[in-house]
């Protein structure tokens, strides 16, 4: 979506929201955040957090599932550069 449709989408939401139970499934929480009054994160199936945008971010299981968890600083190996080849030259 592009930011006016995100936008026009959002505010259609909180007015349709003022009379009716509206479920949306989004992984944009930025876009939710705007408009959302609770927040039900869902993992396999089962509910994960419930709560305030804010809550649901900051709770740990959510940042575990969705964002990994974190560990001892990861150190990538930087492959040694390879011999440059030198030709060989055949014997006539």
């Amino acid at each position: 979506m592009s930011h006016d449709e995100r936008e026009a989408t959002g505010e259609l939401l909180q007015r349709v929201s003022a009379d009716h139970t509206v479920v949306v499934i989004e992984h944009d929480m930025d876009f939710m955040r705007s408009f959302a009054r609770s927040v039900s994160v869902l993992h396999a199936g089962k509910v994960l957090s419930e709560g305030s945008v804010a809550e649901v971010q900051a709770d740990a299981k959510v940042q575990e599932v969705y964002l990994g968890r974190a560990s001892e600083p990861v150190t990538v190996p930087v492959p040694e550069p390879a011999a440059a080849a030198v030709p060989v030259a055949e014997e006539a």
